[in-house]
């Protein structure tokens, strides 16, 4: 593996700790107290880093590497100056978000990290119009990429609101989720499956299927964004939309798992143990997200639902964390991006561990909600459960770091002993 991308990807898992550092100062503030800290101030850090620093950072270095082997290696110097720019405007929102919120530094780093996504996609389409065998991954990619840039828009609206000191609740809700949505469903899901798509399609020749299953997946995608928003009033025609958009999904998730199954023998030789388990984890949180999506096209669910806090955030960190962080993961040891030793390991699956933990405790916070039912320690809980997502992480970082310092060749097997 290329050694400037594979320290990169180390890289990521530093940003990824800074990540949970930043959860769990908001875990520690809701069970006790940090009156020096502002909690919106600390929320906008951590959502903010996350979705730059650590999903969209590592995204775009897994995608160098697939362009790289395409291409060859030389591609990595025209996006040198991408990455440290993104990683550069991804520190600076961490900080200034702390330090003043939304105001003069954040956003105009927030901006800059726009332009960087927007000069990624640009160079990054280019380059896959230059690559001559046209497998469905391209697809994928050029989608992911028309999203991350569609989903901006949301972003720029609640800047202007911001600095304008604008009050619409609902102008302020439809951007927020018309970011998340194209983000998360869009720029996240795209690509992640463009890099699978890759590996799948390599490993089993299914090429129809999986351009079968591109086709719902792109379908679907600009007209889920209304599930976001059930709260408001459409017409029918929206609705019918949203059911066409919701069996779509389900139809080509269906089919790209029917494709594993299919050939899961063959695909378990070409990728490592612990990676398998992790893509399977992934795989099972994703189609969990698909179900509770799909029960969201009831009114009166969508409505009950988002009005419980508890209820978003274990949503919002289900796909945050058990879809995409598990699946970043699961990639990168799948296919061994980076030296993969016992220490590395022992960090994901306590960082996975924690994810599970909390990930039931916000399901048991939520439902309790709705009967307005109050768990004893449940904030003390969640806390604990952030503390174990950030030990495994702590470990992985020590893993990584250790192993960069001594200068070991990044390759080693991960089969269980």
């Amino acid at each position: 593996m290329n050694s400037f991308l594979s320290k990169w990807l180390s890289i990521s898992i530093l940003n990824l700790s800074f990540v949970a550092a930043l959860g769990l100062i908001l875990r520690y503030k809701i069970a006790y107290s940090l009156p020096f800290l502002d909690q919106k101030y600390i929320l906008h850090s951590h959502s903010h880093f996350a979705f730059s620093g650590w999903i969209t950072q590592t995204l775009m270095i897994l995608m160098i590497i697939y362009l790289s082997k395409a291409l060859g290696k030389e591609i990595n110097s025209r996006y040198r100056w991408l990455l440290y720019t993104n990683l550069i405007s991804s520190y600076g929102m961490m900080i200034s978000f702390i330090i003043q919120g939304y105001g003069l530094y954040s956003i105009s780093f927030s901006t800059l990290n726009i332009f960087v996504f927007y000069a990624f996609a640009f160079y990054f389409w280019l380059d896959l119009n230059r690559i001559k065998d046209k497998s469905t991954s391209i697809l994928w990619f050029k989608a992911a990429l028309l999203f991350g840039v569609i989903s901006s828009l949301g972003a720029f609206n609640l800047a202007y609101m911001m600095a304008n000191k604008m009050s619409n609740q609902n102008v302020y809700l439809t951007s927020i989720y018309f970011f998340l949505h194209f983000q998360y469903n869009g720029w996240f899901l795209f690509a992640g499956l463009g890099l699978l798509n890759d590996k799948l399609e390599f490993i089993t020749g299914e090429r129809k299927k999986l351009y079968r299953a591109f086709q719902l997946f792109c379908f679907a995608c600009i007209p889920a964004y209304f599930l976001s928003i059930l709260w408001m009033e459409f017409i029918s025609t929206i609705y019918i939309l949203l059911i066409a958009a919701v069996i779509a999904q389900l139809a080509a998730w269906i089919i790209v798992l029917k494709v594993y199954y299919k050939n899961r023998s063959l695909i378990r030789q070409k990728i490592t143990y612990y990676g398998k388990i992790l893509l399977i984890l992934s795989a099972l949180a994703f189609s969990i997200k698909l179900i509770l999506q799909s029960g969201s096209i009831h009114t009166e669910l969508s409505h009950l639902s988002y009005g419980f806090r508890p209820i978003i955030i274990g949503y919002l960190h289900l796909v945050l964390l058990g879809v995409t962080s598990i699946f970043l993961l699961g990639y990168i040891v799948s296919f061994e991006l980076i030296r993969i030793n016992k220490s590395l390991i022992r960090g994901i699956f306590i960082f996975v561990a924690g994810v599970i933990i909390n990930e039931l405790l916000l399901m048991i916070q939520g439902v309790s909600a709705l009967s307005y039912t109050a768990i004893p320690y449940i904030n003390e809980m969640l806390l604990a459960a952030a503390v174990i997502l950030f030990s495994g992480i702590l470990i992985m970082l020590i893993s990584r770091f250790a192993y960069m310092k001594n200068n070991i060749p990044e390759r080693l097997p991960t089969r269980p002993d």
